[in-house]
Order: C-alpha cells, then sequence, then structure tokens
C-alpha cells in the first residue's frame, strides 16, 4: 500500500468520511455508486480494493491462503491482513454482502462496465498523457516502427524486471498488429 502523510486532522478526515458515507447512502442505482467510484478512485485503487474483497469472499468461502495466493497472486501478508480485518471488524462488510447476496448474482445482466476506465483517461489527461501517448504511438506506427517496438519486448521478455507499462505496450503492439494485417 503506499505511503502518504496527511495534512489533514482526524477530526476533518472523520468529517469527510462520514460526508462520503452519507453520499453513498444516498445511491440507489448501482451505475450512480459505479460512477462515484470511477470519479474518486484511480484505476490502481479500484484494483486494489477489488482484490481485497475477493480475498474477503474467498476466506469467507474457507479457501486456504496457498489457493487464494495462486488464483489472486496475492501474497499470504496480504490475504492475512483482510483476514485479521474480517475478523476484528468485518461487520459492515459481513452485512452489505447478505444485503446483497441476491443482486449480484443478477450481477450477470447489469450493464456496468468496471473495467472501462477510458473516461478517466478522457477526464485526466494530464494524468494519464503516458497510457494516451503511448496508444497513439503504436496506433499510428508503419510496420518499419512496430518491428522496432517488437524488438524492445522481445528484449524485455527476457528481463527479469519488467516496467509497469511493458504488459500494457505488448497489449498495445499486439492488438495493432492483428488490426493492421
Amino acid at each position: 500500500m503506499a505511503k502518504y502523510y496527511s495534512k489533514l486532522s482526524k477530526k476533518e478526515i472523520d468529517k469527510i468520511l462520514y460526508q462520503l458515507c452519507l453520499a453513498i447512502a444516498e445511491i440507489k442505482d448501482p451505475n450512480e455508486a459505479a460512477e462515484l467510484l470511477r470519479d474518486l478512485l484511480s484505476y490502481r485503487e479500484s484494483e486494489m480494493i477489488a482484490k481485497r474483497l475477493k480475498i474477503a469472499e474467498l476466506l469467507v468461502k474457507d479457501l486456504t491462503y496457498q489457493d487464494i495466493e495462486e488464483t489472486l497472486k496475492v501474497s499470504a501478508t496480504t490475504i492475512a491482513r483482510v483476514h485479521e480485518w474480517l475478523q476484528i471488524s468485518g461487520e459492515g462488510y459481513q452485512k452489505a454482502i447478505a444485503r446483497t447476496k441476491e443482486k449480484i448474482t443478477k450481477q450477470d445482466n447489469a450493464n456496468i462496465d468496471f473495467e472501462n476506465w477510458s473516461s478517466l483517461k478522457k477526464k485526466f489527461p494530464a494524468y494519464y498523457w503516458p497510457d494516451i501517448l503511448l496508444e497513439n504511438i503504436v496506433a499510428n506506427a508503419n510496420k518499419k516502427q512496430r518491428a522496432q517496438m517488437q524488438v524492445v519486448i522481445d528484449k524485455l521478455d527476457k528481463a527479469k524486471e519488467k516496467p509497469a507499462i511493458y504488459k500494457k505496450l505488448k497489449r498495445l503492439i499486439l492488438a495493432n498488429s492483428h488490426v493492421q494485417q
């Protein structure tokens, strides 16, 4: 988890979080809730929360730490932290799951696209400019340039440590090579 230093007092933080809880309580539509989360959270933050919730779900289903580690590619420490959270103060999570269990089974029919965060790129281009730039470079590259990019990807495939942008670049090149053919 990222480290940060708050300039807000504990009292201010509590007040702001209470206001957020009030706003969430007023939301009646899952689409509005998804919109609120997309506005508040970066993709990475939403991914971290989703993993914690999935870990909690699997722990409640009595899966072993090892099974959860293999399934979600998370560490035993992360699982232990979520497990401790469930044991000490997981009442809110348990209530929410109990109330939404029936609705969750119908989620497949819902038109909420939690994976589509492209609207964030349009909304915050200064934050996402590297992604936008990379997408445009790959999309507008000619055959020779794409071949050069593939050479870079091949070299990165062999590296132990891969930069964060590696997967995105690889996916973009593969997607655009299929489109260009």
